[in-house]
Parts: C-alpha cells; sequence; structure tokens
C-alpha cells in the first residue's frame, strides 16, 4: 500500500458512527492530491477496519458502485437521506477536531 493510500485510510477510519465526509474533505485531511484519489483508495480497498461507507459526494451523495448497500450501511448508523438520495451535509458531516 503506498502512503497516500494509507493517510486516506487513516483519516476515514477517523469518521464517527452516524456521520459522512465528503471525498474533498478526506482529501484535504490526508493530504492526496485530489478527491479523486480518494475514491481510488477506496476502490482498491482491501482492509476491513476502513468505514468505507461513511464517504459521499459534495452533493451528499453516495457515488461508489454499491450504493443500496452503503445506503444500508448508513442508516443503520442513523444517517437520513432525503426524498432525493442525499444526505444533509450540515447535519451529518463529520468536522474533526482541530489539532
Amino acid at each position: 500500500m503506498n502512503a497516500t493510500y494509507a493517510a486516506i485510510y487513516a483519516v476515514v477510519r477517523r469518521i464517527p458512527k452516524g456521520r459522512v465526509a465528503t471525498y474533498g474533505q478526506i482529501a484535504t485531511l490526508a493530504d492526496a492530491n485530489n478527491p479523486r484519489q480518494v475514491g481510488y483508495a477506496l476502490h482498491a480497498l482491501e482492509l476491513d477496519d476502513v468505514p468505507w461507507h461513511r464517504v459521499i459526494n459534495a452533493k451528499g451523495e453516495i457515488s461508489l458502485p454499491d450504493p443500496a448497500r452503503q445506503r444500508r450501511l448508513l442508516e443503520a448508523e442513523g444517517v437520513v437521506f432525503d426524498p432525493r438520495g442525499r444526505v444533509h451535509l450540515p447535519t451529518f458531516r463529520w468536522q474533526p477536531a482541530a489539532g
């Protein structure tokens, strides 16, 4: 695993249950090149301890290949979707503590 992917996975592991983060947010926190790199890292994921399902796009939508599974996992943690299938980011976005 390369260092960038390891950094991305470390940030994603910090997202608490019932919260989500965007690809761009993870890219910034992990010092990755761009949000797409976060998507590539999640697609390549082989580890069971990374809560990949907590990462969504900047519109509050699911972008990964298995949207039904991701939505089920998020809803089981208390994340709510609106009728258009979006998460209300001001309510559910993870805000990591500074430092």
